[in-house]
């Protein structure tokens, strides 16, 4: 299913995003040039990643979702009030993380 994914990312771009500034996006794809990854019908999480600090706390997640087999959207999952969760920060711990 991943390589039928990242097959679609070359024909994908950010709509809209969300308003509260969490980093959230919500992905256009030109159907006509990618196929459908074997997901199944409906909303599927593709992939997850939980993020966590270079104190050994984990403040979130990100979580990529398919609609009927095409990428839809990337969530960007806050689970602390004390710490702030963006695409930046998440984008940052990730990277320290490999």
């Amino acid at each position: 299913m991943h390589v039928a994914l990242r097959r679609q990312v070359p024909h994908l771009s950010v709509r809209a995003r969300c308003r509260c500034g969490c980093g959230t996006a919500y992905f256009a794809l030109d159907t006509s040039e990618a196929k459908p990854a074997p997901a199944g019908p409906g909303t599927v999480v593709a992939a997850e990643a939980r993020l966590v600090t270079e104190a050994g706390e984990c403040p979130g997640e990100v979580l990529v979702f398919t609609q009927d087999g095409y990428l839809s959207w990337l969530e960007v999952c806050s689970w602390s009030d004390d710490i702030e969760v963006t695409l930046a920060t998440a984008r940052h711990w990730l990277r320290t993380r490999s």
